[in-house]
């Protein structure tokens, strides 16, 4: 079976949105993923090595996969609007995904300034199945009140990482209630430096345990 891979330019609210979707090497889809890149301000692209570790594992577990640029990023039109617009850009993303696949069970999952992106959408979304919430920076102070909905969430992190010490994620972890999974990789630094390959089975392990369709 050929894999598909496509490149989009995705109507986003600020102008076209520039996506990658990709399907399984090796099977029939059967779920899908939204994936959200880094903080834009710091060269966050959907070619970050974290996400494409991501989309690849998620990928390999049978999920068809969108990554897409928020509003400014290399060719999505538009400028960085300080994670208000890029909400609404996953958003459109999102609905792109969903109307490609409408059979198939969704999640969202987004590593950095993306876990944020997709804790707050996706907690505003009943049908969704799980999020994945990677390098979530747990210690900033404004962090505190995302994910907290009944939404199974997954998070992902290393065990070095400067952006979200382990004290601080065990603190905010053990405050959310619903179904939730705290998932530590021995890694360096926030982008899993000497563990990636580690990592991606994590997100592997994480994606095939959602192969349900939609009814």
């Amino acid at each position: 079976m050929a894999r598909r891979i496509e490149s989009l330019l995705i109507e986003g609210p600020a102008g076209k949105l520039e996506a990658l979707l990709e399907e399984p090497e090796d099977q029939v889809p059967n779920a899908a993923v939204l994936v959200c890149h880094p903080h834009p301000l710091h060269g966050g692209t959907m070619h970050n090595k974290v996400v494409y570790r991501i989309a690849r594992g998620l990928r390999r577990a049978g999920a068809v996969v969108l990554r897409f640029n928020y509003r400014g990023v290399n060719r999505s039109e538009g400028k960085y609007d300080d994670g208000r617009g890029e909400i609404e850009d996953a958003r459109s993303a999102l609905q792109v995904l969903r109307s490609r696949y409408p059979q198939l069970a969704f999640s969202l999952a987004g590593f950095s300034f993306g876990s944020r992106i997709i804790l707050k959408l996706g907690c505003e979304i009943a049908e969704v199945s799980r999020l994945i919430a990677v390098g979530f920076p747990a210690s900033y102070q404004d962090s505190t009140e995302l994910g907290r909905c009944e939404v199974p969430r997954v998070f992902i992190l290393s065990t070095n990482d400067e952006f979200c010490p382990v004290p601080a994620m065990e603190a905010y972890f053990s405050g959310l209630s619903g179904p939730k999974e705290l998932i530590w990789i021995e890694a360096r630094d926030h982008f899993f430096a000497g563990a990636l390959d580690e990592f991606e089975e994590a997100i592997y392990s994480v994606g095939s345990s959602v192969t349900v369709p939609r009814s």
